[in-house]
């Protein structure tokens, strides 16, 4: 099948829209969550990796989150270079990922008219930015896409595609027709908190501390969750608090989301949702994007692999003379010192990477694809695959071993494909699941205007 019959091939599949309630009705408990194929034993390695190549160049592979920096959407740098970012087009088309959801993140910051405004004025750096890569810098390349069916015609294009995520809604300050006009610029999905409260909602953080403001949802949070819904834009949960998850999944008309989640029954850290949020998200008929942030997976791994890791450094740096300095003190330093400091920890990087294997992954192994698929199966046999997705979080923080960037994309197919998942299968995950929910909220949104 040639990439050209992609949009084909997914409409067989039965990825149109249909109701939360049909959704769920498909789910029959006996129904085991991965169909059973060959074994793998039964298939030669490179038999295997060849059947895995193919599925990767016939579905659609989609991952809902990648951060921007601005610096990187000029007309002089920007995403047309390999640039030292994770995401990018030739990293996009060497690894084979078809569609990134570039993120209009902001950091939360007071809840103040200065706040406020501060906060719009980045998400509007960004939204521009993202503009100006799919129609200034590279439109022969990506292009902006608004819905499911944009994804597929650009896709049989033989283009990347890009779409907006809003990280947040702090910018949108006291305003709620802001949702429409975030709508029009082309966001597709909007988080009401990040790593701290907004106005909208409580934060994971809270968890912390046993701080919230809210309580869940703020009476303008419960407005936001109308206005998302009425203008066919995603709600996603990845970093409000549970409390005010619950209540939006109880809310929505529509089926919601989380762009970058894992599984917190795995790993229990805040950011994760735990199972009841996982049930009630399939029972919305929404989707879970697995997330490939190592600390997200398996925390007590990563934190051994980042302590051989820097036990190694410092050695290295002893021997060279350097001190290497806490994050704090390197942005207290002037422009010169800083760029000192960093040519001194370049040559302790170049020293660091030959003896990387035997000294820190030798000892304490990275975390990985195969720890990333531990949580897309889990949700999997919990909620059903029609439920789950999969996301990177890169340059925001995300990475693991043998997917630490998108050029590495086919290796978490490969990786599904060694578990037994069907082609069928991983392009639900790959993005299958994720174009449903969108058509499912886009469909919600006329209905809801209609009534008007």
């Amino acid at each position: 099948m040639t990439r050209v019959h992609k949009a084909l091939f997914l409409a067989m599949l039965g990825l149109a829209a249909c109701s939360p309630a049909e959704q769920t009705a498909t789910q029959a408990p006996e129904q085991p969550a991965v169909a059973t194929v060959a074994p793998a034993a039964a298939e030669s390695e490179e038999a295997l990796i060849a059947r895995a190549r193919g599925i990767h160049e016939r579905v659609i592979t989609l991952d809902t989150h990648a951060d921007i920096n601005t610096a990187n959407f000029t007309e002089t740098n920007n995403y047309t270079a390999d640039l030292d970012t994770q995401v990018n087009l030739p990293k996009m088309i060497q690894g084979g990922l078809d569609v990134a959801w570039f993120i209009v993140y902001t950091g939360q910051g007071p809840l103040t008219t200065e706040g406020y405004a501060a906060a719009e004025a980045n998400a509007l750096d960004k939204f521009s930015a993202i503009h100006r890569l799919a129609e200034q810098f590279a439109p022969d390349t990506i292009e902006l896409a608004y819905t499911s069916e944009d994804v597929r015609r650009i896709d049989a294009e033989g283009k990347k595609v890009a779409m907006i995520g809003v990280e947040n809604a702090y910018p949108m300050g006291l305003d709620i027709a802001n949702i429409k006009r975030y709508q029009e610029m082309g966001g597709r999905y909007v988080s009401l908190a990040h790593n701290g409260h907004s106005q909208f909602a409580d934060s994971n953080t809270g968890e912390a501390d046993g701080v919230w403001l809210h309580n869940g949802l703020s009476e303008l949070g419960r407005q936001a969750v109308a206005e998302l819904n009425k203008w066919g834009v995603m709600v996603d949960l990845s970093h409000p608090s549970k409390v005010a998850n619950m209540q939006t999944i109880a809310l929505s008309r529509a089926p919601v989301i989380a762009s970058h989640s894992s599984a917190r029954a795995l790993n229990d850290v805040s950011r994760n949702l735990d199972d009841e949020e996982l049930l009630a998200i399939r029972d919305n008929g929404g989707v879970v994007q697995a997330t490939a942030f190592a600390a997200y997976l398996n925390t007590a791994k990563h934190n051994a692999y980042l302590a051989a890791l820097n036990a190694l450094r410092a050695s290295i740096a002893a021997d060279l003379g350097y001190t290497i300095l806490p994050p704090a003190d390197v942005r207290a330093l002037g422009a010169e010192e800083r760029a000192a400091y960093a040519a001194r920890m370049d040559e302790i990087e170049a020293r660091v990477a030959p003896r990387k294997a035997a000294e820190v992954d030798a000892v304490a192994p990275p975390v990985d694809v195969a720890d990333f698929i531990d949580h897309v199966d889990y949700m999997v046999e919990l909620i059903g695959i029609e439920h789950v997705g999969l996301s990177s979080d890169f340059d925001g923080g995300g990475g693991i071993s043998g997917w630490n960037d998108a050029s590495e994309t086919f290796n978490v197919t490969l990786e599904l494909v060694r578990r037994g998942y069907t082609e069928e299968q991983i392009a639900l995950l790959w993005g299958g699941n994720l174009l449903r929910v969108l058509d499912e909220v886009q469909r919600i949104a006329l209905e809801i205007q209609a009534e008007a």
